[in-house]
């Protein structure tokens, strides 16, 4: 049964929302290890949304978190806002492997969210960014 949360797109709403979905995580019977995965990835992908989506806009818009398990092994959060187009599959991976002089500034926590979450994938919808990350109990190899 999916479960939905929508707060104002502020870092006020920051706390409730990771607390939201790793309840649902919880329940799902996730590892604290996967949990923290999750959080780690969601903080990122809020952050992100608080800071830049809604960060140059006049309005502050809302975000919308649904949490629906999956297949008994997996949960499928989908995130949406109304700020800036962005889809955060576009972003190139950075070369983690530079020297940490030649690297680009920015970029490692998607890199980051892209490492943690099984599928990560994006659309825009009727004016609204809609992340959809996809995590499985256990890490894929």
């Amino acid at each position: 049964m999916p479960a939905t949360i929508t707060l104002p797109g502020v870092m006020d709403s920051l706390y409730d929302l990771m607390a939201f979905v790793a309840s649902h995580a919880r329940e799902q019977g996730f590892s604290v290890e996967r949990i923290r995965d999750i959080e780690l990835a969601v903080e990122e992908v809020l952050v992100n949304i608080i800071k830049y989506a809604y960060g140059n806009c006049d309005h502050r818009g809302s975000i919308e978190i649904i949490c629906k398990p999956a297949d008994g092994r997996s949960l499928v959060l989908e995130i949406a806002d109304s700020g800036i187009p962005f889809n955060i599959t576009s972003v190139p991976d950075p070369d983690v492997n530079a020297d940490i002089n030649a690297r680009q500034i920015g970029g490692l926590g998607i890199y980051f969210v892209k490492q943690l979450m099984d599928e990560v994938r994006y659309r825009r919808e009727d004016g609204r960014n809609k992340l959809t990350l996809v995590v499985h109990k256990t890490v894929s190899s």
